[in-house]
């Protein structure tokens, strides 16, 4: 299934478990929110705890130095963790981004090739939720980590 670009209504969201809706990203039963069309990743794998983003870096993501600007390696490792503790949460629970932290190994360019983003659940109560970040590349080197403590929170 081609993926289509936006936002999902609240009142959707809301019928929904945290897997469904993390499931039809990766699916594309879902749109993906317009960073991930201006960035040009994709969420493509979905389980309770786990999330995988991919991403193709491109001359699009360069610094000033030529590597891959270290915001769009933020944005790669607090979307799949983020959206491994959604995919925890009741129908009616959600949840933001209260502080992340990363750690970035290996310098990434266009040479670098396919990227991946594995974000993992430590722990989910009732009001905080806290996951570990992973990027690698194809060889399986590690590029990034961090981890992530999200607010939980009715919706």
């Amino acid at each position: 299934m081609a993926k289509s670009y936006g936002t999902v209504s609240a009142e959707q969201e809301l019928k929904m478990s945290g897997l469904a809706f993390v499931q039809g990203l990766a699916s594309g039963a879902l749109p993906l929110n317009t960073i991930a069309r201006t960035l040009g990743y994709d969420v493509t794998e979905a389980e309770h705890g786990r999330v995988v983003v991919t991403l193709v870096p491109t001359d699009a993501h360069l610094n000033p130095a030529g590597t891959v600007h270290g915001g769009l390696t933020a944005t790669l490792l607090d979307s799949c963790m983020g959206l491994a503790v959604q995919s925890t949460l009741e129908a009616g629970t959600s949840q933001t981004t209260l502080e992340f932290k990363i750690s970035l190994v290996r310098p990434i360019t266009p040479d670098t090739g396919s990227i991946r983003a594995e974000g993992r659940v430590l722990n989910c109560g009732r009001r905080v939720g806290t996951a570990e970040g992973r990027v690698t590349d194809a060889k399986g080197r590690l590029l990034a980590h961090g981890t992530t403590t999200c607010l939980i929170f009715l919706a």
